[in-house]
């Protein structure tokens, strides 16, 4: 169960943003409820995780394995749960979402999903990037991309950061 309550969805205060996110997510995921106990934080995530989702030119299944793997080493299930079918969705394949967590004795992913995925963990894991790590995955992205991929993996921290610490999972109950 959740630490805090999750908002009222229909408290007039936030009534905007959840038509929003219907209208942009297809429902109101625990996540957002959570969020919407602070409306201004709730609109800037929005619009932040839009930009990162849908308005990059990062290939989905880059970002799909960059979200899995994020969560696999933070420990959020949730985030996990979300994304999985998104993943699958984006071309990523069962084996390789089964193979994730010890992606480096894997023969399943390319070259450039390794140096992705090793960008990842430096990221998640120690912040700061090595320059061999740096230098691998720079050499398979345009500026743009590789700031769209920075980006999303340090979004992606963050959304795990905050559905860990206030402990937000699906099977919660909540407020409709």
């Amino acid at each position: 169960m959740a630490r805090l309550p999750y908002a009222d969805l229909t408290h007039p205060e936030v009534s905007p943003l959840v038509e929003q996110i219907v209208a942009e997510r297809g429902s109101v995921l625990h996540l957002y409820q959570m969020l919407l106990q602070s409306p201004p934080v709730a609109r800037g995530w929005l619009n932040h995780l839009t930009g990162i989702r849908h308005n990059s030119s990062l290939a989905g299944d880059v970002r799909e394995m960059v979200i899995m793997r994020v969560a696999i080493i933070n420990g959020a299930p949730y985030e996990a749960e979300q994304h999985a079918p998104i993943a699958l969705k984006e071309g990523m394949t069962q084996a390789q979402l089964d193979e994730l967590a010890a992606w480096e004795s894997s023969s399943l992913f390319s070259d450039k999903e390794r140096a992705v995925l090793a960008y990842t963990d430096a990221m998640t894991r120690h912040v700061q990037v090595p320059d061999d790590v740096f230098a691998n995955v720079q050499s398979y992205f345009e500026p743009r991309q590789l700031v769209e991929l920075t980006a999303t993996v340090a979004t992606y921290n963050m959304v795990s950061r905050f559905l860990e610490a206030l402990q937000i999972h699906s099977g919660d109950a909540r407020k409709t």
